[in-house]
């Protein structure tokens, strides 16, 4: 299975969780040996933080994700006044092949065709076991695993997703490209299901979208 390549499916939803990986006792928790990808959950609401490598920009949104339709929202949050930024929501309908953009103020509307397939946030079956850890520390922590895309044939991967052990829950998904970090993203605040589908229906301006993506800034 192909992983993203960017678009906002990706390029939206990255940060890199760095420092926030602490092993405990020092060390990586072994007695993993022949795991398995775990079945991550197919509708959820919750929020990222995302970092792109190329900008050096953060973005954080709240994100509504359902798996069986093959439907991803993201709504932009605004944390500061900043002069001349634009915040968008974005629907992707990718059964459609098509997203919209949406301007938060004025509703301004963009439709805009997906190129990319479909790609679920989940550990693909044929996935590499990389490791097992605890992410905090003693009295608060949590067990995650560790997998890639890495196969025998190349030594380097291209994507690298982080998953809790009990409900295999995304914590963090890293991708690269020609060697260098390209995009990563968190995801936290999670919540399972879809409190609101309506979410995914474009508001009325889209009816009269133009075809052009919108420029974030002034």
């Amino acid at each position: 299975m192909a992983r993203r390549a960017g678009g906002p499916g990706s390029g939206l939803l990255v940060v890199l969780l760095g420092g926030l990986l602490l092993l405990r006792g020092g060390g990586a928790v072994r007695g993993a040996a022949g795991a398995e990808p775990c079945q991550a959950p197919r509708q959820w609401e919750g929020r990222t933080v995302s970092y792109d490598h190329a900008t050096g920009r953060n973005t954080r949104a709240a994100v509504s994700y359902d798996g069986p339709n093959q439907r991803l929202r993201i709504l932009e949050e605004r944390k500061a006044l900043i002069p001349c930024k634009k915040f968008f929501e974005y629907i992707l309908l990718y059964k459609d092949a098509v997203m919209f953009q949406i301007e938060q103020v004025t509703k301004l509307c963009s439709k805009i065709a997906l190129t990319e397939p479909w790609d679920p946030y989940d550990i693909p079956a044929n996935s590499t076991y990389e490791d097992q850890y605890y992410i905090g520390g003693p009295g608060d922590e949590i067990m995650v695993q560790e997998w890639s895309d890495r196969k025998p044939a190349r030594k380097l991967e291209s994507w690298v997703g982080v998953y809790t052990v009990k409900d295999c829950y995304p914590v963090q998904e890293t991708y690269t490209k020609n060697y260098s970090v390209t995009t990563s993203t968190r995801f936290f605040d999670l919540q399972m299901g879809i409190a609101d589908p309506s979410v995914f229906t474009p508001p009325s301006t889209c009816q009269t979208a133009q075809m052009r993506k919108m420029k974030d800034e002034c």
